[in-house]
């Protein structure tokens, strides 16, 4: 029966650095699938944007940028600059930020619907399991045991349904196959959300450009972001969805927010407030959501290899030994792949390889000669099958760790503080009360730091309006 369990992740995967297999799989060509993006990338271009060096050169380029001209500022009293005042300047900030909101809707909505098509109901008959694994495993068909999976120890993809989710030539999964995460949207519209890091510290050249100090807190958010996006999307890590679903989602929010201040639109401040909260809430729970995946594995039934028939010399013999009742299923999937639409699941019913997921012998798609026959049998895998997957993940948390460090300072104090008080400076609740108001005041400590870093963007808009 397939069940979920909390168990402790291999140290295999804690090395750094992290091995550079698998390579990422670009996205399906358009028109290919239903659910296939609206233009093709070349896989070159894909990956190329994905060379580590890509990254770590533009955001060390902006962080010291940022400081420089953080330093310039300073020396001239933090005037605006004189283009600021214009009005070319005016509407590019209002470009600047349509886009963004545009963009980050698009990129929410297409999220969305991969999600739909491809996240699996609790209440289903697969029960949790069925959840935890649409969620783990990104490659595939949808279902349970359906996956493939990159071993570390075969150095190769690998199927838990040999018999009928198979592999292409090259012995990748197939860009048609349907059903999880990453052909149904996470590596086309991921792929563009990492880009969109790049493009989004012009948020800090208009600050600067209003002879504002850009903040700590906002030159690391842009820089950090633009590596954990990287590495969620160069090692195909599980929870990068996340990043890409939620982050989309708050930023359509908040170059709207930022579009309106510009023509100095009044926001109610129960709105502001809110996006502040989505932004903190956000970075607690996309830390723990994204940690958690370490620690987690289930039991679904795979397929393993139980009896390897050998193929006669001749090609006749050869089809004569395949014309057994696993050859002719194998046929008639092949006829109702086509039917559905799904020539390239069609095509690789021929090829008959496999491996044991974890203990039995390495399989090569070759076109090895003869049959396999297969049972199934419960394995307990886990969510997290690479050291990539398991460096994205960790960067995450380290990336985030610094807000839940601040949280957890403005908490202390404000406890200390409270228990602190003696009967005569003020009425001490109980413990219960004073950690929770002491979560209270550092959430609002923390808000307060975000509230300044996204009041900034805004205000700097918004005046810019007043010369308008």
């Amino acid at each position: 029966m397939a069940q979920v369990h909390a168990s402790l992740p291999s140290s295999s995967l804690f090395i750094f650095p992290p091995s550079n297999e698998p390579q990422t799989l670009p996205p399906p060509p358009a028109g290919s699938t239903l659910s296939a993006p609206p233009i093709s990338l070349p896989a070159s271009w894909y990956n190329d944007a994905l060379d580590v060096r890509v990254p770590i050169t533009i955001a060390a380029i902006y962080a010291v940028t940022a400081s420089a001209l953080n330093a310039y500022n300073r020396s001239r009293g933090n005037q605006p600059w004189a283009i600021s005042k214009t009005r070319i300047f005016f509407w590019f900030v209002v470009a600047h930020n349509v886009f963004l909101a545009v963009y980050s809707g698009w990129t929410f909505v297409g999220m969305f619907n991969a999600l739909q098509r491809s996240l699996v109901s609790p209440t289903g008959p697969t029960g949790l399991a069925g959840t935890v694994d649409s969620l783990c495993k990104l490659h595939g068909t949808s279902g349970l045991g359906n996956a493939i999976a990159y071993n570390t120890t075969l150095s190769g993809w690998i199927s838990e349904s040999p018999s009928s989710i198979l592999l292409s030539d090259a012995g990748t999964p197939f860009a048609t196959d349907l059903g999880r995460l990453w052909n149904e949207g996470l590596a086309f519209y991921g792929w563009f959300f990492y880009l969109s890091k790049f493009y989004e510290v012009l948020d800090t050249a208009i600050i600067l450009a209003k002879g504002k100090r850009s903040s700590t807190l906002q030159t690391y958010h842009h820089a950090g972001a633009m590596m954990c996006m990287w590495a969620g999307i160069r090692f195909m890590s599980p929870p990068i969805w996340m990043f890409v679903f939620v982050n989309s989602g708050i930023h359509a929010l908040m170059y709207t927010y930022y579009t309106l201040t510009a023509f100095a639109v009044p926001i109610p401040t129960a709105l502001k407030r809110s996006l502040t909260t989505m932004q903190i809430v956000q970075f607690l729970v996309g830390a723990s959501y994204a940690a958690l995946h370490s620690f987690v594995s289930y039991t679904i039934p795979v397929e393993v290899p139980v009896r390897i028939v050998s193929a006669a010399s001749s090609t006749v013999s050869a089809a004569a030994a395949s014309a057994t009742a696993a050859g002719i299923g194998s046929l008639v999937k092949k006829f109702l792949f086509r039917a559905a639409g799904e020539e390239g699941l069609a095509g690789n019913v021929e090829a008959t390889y496999s491996a044991d997921q974890a203990a039995h012998q390495k399989h090569f798609h070759h076109g090895m000669p003869g049959a396999q026959e297969f049972r199934t049998e419960y394995q307990t895998i886990p969510c997290i099958d690479t050291s990539g997957q398991t460096f994205a993940i960790w960067f995450n948390v380290l990336y985030l760790a610094p807000l839940t460090v601040l949280f957890m300072r403005f908490f202390i104090r404000s406890y200390l503080r409270r228990t602190g008080k003696t009967a005569g400076k003020g009425v001490v609740g109980t413990k219960h009360e004073a950690i929770e108001q002491a979560g209270k005041d550092a959430y609002k400590g923390i808000e307060r730091r975000v509230d300044r870093t996204t009041e900034m963007n805004g205000n700097a808009n918004g005046k810019v309006n007043g010369k308008h």
